[in-house]
C-alpha cells in the first residue's frame, strides 16, 4: 500500500476516522483487560495469603 503523504495515509482513503478509532478502541479494551487481569492476579493471590495464614 503506497500513499501520496502522510495525510493520504491518516485519512486512508476517507475511512481514517472508523481505522484509527478502532485501533483506539482496541487499545482501550487491551490495557482494560491488562488492568482487570492485574487487579483479580492481586486479590486472588492475596486469598491465597489469607487462607494460607489462616491455617
Amino acid at each position: 500500500m503506497m500513499w501520496e503523504s502522510w495525510s493520504a495515509f491518516w485519512d486512508m482513503g476517507g475511512r481514517g476516522f472508523f481505522v484509527w478509532g478502532s485501533y483506539g478502541a482496541l487499545l482501550v479494551a487491551v490495557v482494560a483487560e491488562l488492568v482487570s487481569l492485574r487487579s483479580t492476579r492481586k486479590a486472588a493471590l492475596q486469598s491465597m495469603q489469607d487462607t494460607h495464614d489462616a491455617l
